[in-house]
């Protein structure tokens, strides 16, 4: 059981990894922008955990794990991940992000949560969202063309180092990752169902909890290290970047494998997704940064949360 989990936790890691080096390695090397890079290729790398994982759930129909993955992946990456960034050192934020990204990240919550009103995420719903995640990504390169071009001979592109060298090499990393990721997944997966089964406890929290903390993973080292450096833009724009592909993206093609139900969850749970992204809105308006005390706030909130969910959602 937890050899499962942490074998298919470190798989997921390292998958993620190759994956996010090749794609941005390859991303520049075709003159696609940094700006594209962060939000997309660098945003949603760090995502494919939660990819990985909420397409084998949905397939293997523990659906609960996978609709609980993004839930608690989204709360995470606002509540706990920017909340300790913010804390290590305020976090700036570009206007760009306030008036396009949050606003976005917040519609999209509101929509998620408006096709989950009948129960359950469809193969049509699927198709929605999958459109969606096109639709934002064609959108960011478009603005993004209006920009500079970034020469091939970058060394970084968002924080993350570019390899050098035959063309081959990242097309090859990409592929090694997504193998990865499928194999992480799976185990990973299969540890969570074994870990709820054992201590008598609904799949739901488990994916709220243990799995959205681990595949979440990627995102924490990404925007810690982002704080450290203070390079705030890549902590808030990679989280921000995450959460809209987490639904858009990942519930969409989930949804498109097997349809999505929401019977062991709450009102409470999109509630507080939704919240976070409403909360972030006037934080990083407010002086176009995230202080401190507003990263205190995030982390209380999100440790006021997981008491909830110890407390509240009963076992199976």
């Amino acid at each position: 059981m937890l050899l499962f989990l942490i074998g298919g936790f470190v798989i997921l890691m390292i998958g993620a990894e190759a994956l996010v080096r090749g794609g941005s390695s390859l991303a520049l090397r075709l003159g696609i922008t940094p700006l594209v890079i962060g939000l997309t290729i660098v945003a949603f790398g760090t995502s494919s955990p939660e990819l990985a994982v909420s397409i084998q759930a949905a397939l293997n129909g523990n659906d609960s794990i996978a609709l609980g993955n993004i839930i608690g992946s989204n709360i995470v990456n606002i509540g706990l991940i920017l909340g300790v960034a913010a804390i290590i050192h305020p976090i700036s934020v570009q206007a760009q992000v306030v008036r396009r990204e949050i606003p976005i990240m917040i519609v999209v919550s509101i929509v998620i949560w408006a096709l989950l009103m009948d129960g359950q995420l469809q193969y049509w719903d699927g198709i929605l969202l999958t459109i969606g995640i096109i639709v934002y990504v064609y959108y960011c390169y478009y603005q993004a063309r209006k920009e500079k071009e970034p020469s091939v001979q970058r060394e970084y592109a968002e924080g993350i180092p570019i390899i050098k060298g035959r063309m081959w090499i990242p097309v090859g990393l990409i592929v090694i990752g997504l193998g990865m990721l499928i194999g992480g997944g799976t185990l990973f997966v299969k540890g969570a169902v074994e870990l709820a089964r054992y201590f008598g406890v609904r799949e739901a929290i488990i994916g709220l909890t243990i799995v959205a903390v681990g595949t979440s993973m990627p995102e924490l080292a990404t925007s810690v290290v982002a704080a450290i450096k203070k390079e705030g833009d890549i902590a808030i724009g990679n989280v921000v970047g995450s959460n809209i592909f987490n639904i858009l993206g990942i519930l969409g093609i989930a949804s498109l494998a097997h349809p999505i139900t929401r019977k062991n969850f709450n009102i409470v749970d999109f509630g507080v997704m939704g919240l976070y992204a409403l909360v972030l809105l006037p934080f990083a308006w407010s002086r176009f940064s995230l202080d401190r005390w507003e990263g205190a706030l995030l982390l209380a909130g999100y440790g006021g949360y997981i008491y909830y969910l110890l407390h509240n959602i009963p076992p199976v």
